[in-house]
């Protein structure tokens, strides 16, 4: 059955004009920038990725205390290719954090939250929160020495939180200490409510994407006052360059996945001391070394209580910009937002090379 025959045969049964307009309809703004509008459906391919590994893992994985870290192993050694699934879904993970990254701050510094894509900017840091929390529950599930560990310290962390930091830790840990019950609790968040809330904050989204189009940076449109600016069709033009660049990925991937193979190590011990320089996923080591520097007690204050609040108002700023920006939204230059997003950009690298460098201070 040939393409034609079975677009009329879903036409028949399901009116497809819609996407047929849209897609035909869609036009990619070119300037300078352009580059950076592939990073949201790069993360999207990766997202896909996820999906269709996290499935096949979940076919042999058993999450408990007793079963997990055997399991992981039962799939890295007697699955046909299980080792490979689950290195892919681990490396994919790791480049999906990335790429929203790149996508996040790129969309900061061209200004691309201002009026009328305030929603889209804020969907798009929920979707940041929760790609985060996949990697935060999904390090806990081999239960080996590092991701007890590092979880360990993680949810300690969340219980500093004031008021409620109790609370919340006993919630993600199902008690008060890190066991199968926190395995058996994160695998439910990893593999059901988190791809449920997905699901719900991607598909608006992409919604608001398709309905607002592709946003043009401010210094763009001044540069082009009075002039129009040059577009590309989406189809084929501009999918068949991000289909070149999501095979450029597979193809890192599938090296990584096959050089590096993403390594078990020894099962979770809760009797043992933790291992030196434990640290955890690198998307999380610049929080992680803010704390170390901050002295145990800042006058009255707990020292880890202040960085976490430090932490949660970054994130608050982060999410409410497009508010706070007025000058984006007249679309004028902000200096100010600019040199903060440099700044905070800047941060997060030196803290994260120096997690990795600098000796222990504590």
């Amino acid at each position: 059955m040939t393409a034609d025959r079975i677009t009329s045969w879903l036409e028949e049964r399901i009116d497809l004009w819609p996407l047929k307009h849209l897609i035909q309809k869609k036009v990619i703004p070119v300037h300078r920038h352009t580059v950076w509008y592939y990073f949201g459906g790069m993360t999207l391919f990766l997202f896909g990725i996820q999906v269709a590994t996290g499935i096949l893992l979940t076919l042999y994985y058993r999450p408990s205390g007793e079963e997990a870290y055997e399991s992981v192993q039962f799939i890295m050694t007697d699955v046909q290719f299980g080792w490979l699934v689950r290195s892919i879904h681990s490396w994919s993970a790791n480049l999906m954090v990335l790429t929203m990254m790149v996508h996040l701050f790129s969309v900061y510094l061209t200004q691309g939250y201002r009026k009328p894509r305030e929603l889209t900017w804020v969907t798009g840091m929920m979707l940041f929160g929760v790609v985060l929390f996949f990697g935060f529950s999904g390090y806990l599930l081999p239960w080996n020495v590092l991701s007890y560990f590092a979880t360990k310290v993680g949810t300690e962390i969340a219980g500093q939180f004031p008021f409620v930091g109790h609370i919340l830790m006993r919630l993600l840990r199902g008690g008060d200490e890190v066991t199968g019950a926190t395995v058996s609790r994160f695998y439910g968040i990893h593999i059901a409510i988190l791809p449920a809330l997905t699901t719900l904050i991607l598909g608006l989204h992409l919604f608001l994407v398709q309905k607002q189009g592709m946003s043009i940076p401010p210094t763009v449109e001044r540069a082009r006052a009075g002039q129009p600016l040059p577009t590309m069709p989406f189809a084929p033009n501009f999918l068949l360059r991000d289909l070149f660049g999501w095979f450029v990925t597979l193809g890192l991937l599938a090296a990584l996945a096959a050089l590096s193979p993403w390594e078990l190590g020894q099962k979770a011990d809760p009797f043992a001391p933790a291992p030196a320089g434990i640290r955890p996923e690198w998307y999380f080591v610049f929080m992680f070394q803010s704390l170390k520097y901050i002295p145990a007690k800042v006058g009255p204050f707990d020292g880890e209580v202040l960085g976490v609040l430090g932490f949660t108002l970054g994130g608050l700023f982060l999410l409410l910009v497009p508010f706070l920006d007025k000058r984006s939204a007249l679309g004028e230059p902000s200096p100010r937002f600019r040199s903060i997003g440099i700044a905070i950009i800047a941060y997060i690298v030196i803290l994260t090379v120096l997690g990795y460098v600098a000796p222990a201070v504590k």
